[in-house]
């Protein structure tokens, strides 16, 4: 009798972790960790743009998200709030291409809050069955933004994560 339940636990903990093993990091009900960095210019300053976002996925391949940038080393402090939904191509072995749409909130240090549309587009490479890295393209436009104030009222850049899934 021993023996059939100690035989019992280990084929249920092989199938369990067959499972987890398999699993595909943007499958319906995954979250993901993202770090990101960059830089940028704004205000006559160049800065180093720091990320952190989280973002869980609805269904298999659609992801709703939340992104915090940080700007460092330049003048005026600038902190930007990002809700976005994407969706990954899960499917595509190996390379996973991805597209997305955000908004985001701009706090700017002696200056009126700016809000931001853009979209996103680029590839993940899955490294591991847990964490993968992303490169990829973006586009923003402010909204009210006044050229005299702020040069340039849309911007394109590259983006660099790293995400782990859980």
């Amino acid at each position: 009798m021993l023996k059939r339940i100690f035989t019992l636990v280990i084929v249920a903990l092989a199938i369990l972790f067959s499972a987890s093993i398999s699993a595909s990091p943007f499958d319906r009900g995954r979250s993901n960790l993202a770090i990101s960095a960059g830089s940028g210019s704004a205000f006559n300053d160049d800065y180093i743009i720091l990320g952190l976002g989280y973002g869980y996925y609805l269904t298999n391949g659609l992801q709703l998200g939340i992104g915090f940038d940080f700007w460092l080393n330049g003048s005026p402090s600038v902190y930007q709030v990002t809700p976005e939904i994407q969706y990954v191509f899960h499917q595509v072995p190996k390379v996973k291409p991805y597209i997305g749409a955000f908004y985001t909130r701009s706090y700017i240090e002696n200056y009126d809050d700016l809000d931001a549309v853009g979209y996103r587009a680029g590839l993940y490479f899955v490294t591991s069955g847990n964490t993968y890295i992303g490169i990829g393209g973006a586009y923003r436009k402010y909204q009210d933004c006044t050229e005299s104030v702020y040069t340039d009222c849309s911007t394109s850049y590259t983006e660099l994560s790293f995400l782990f899934t859980f």
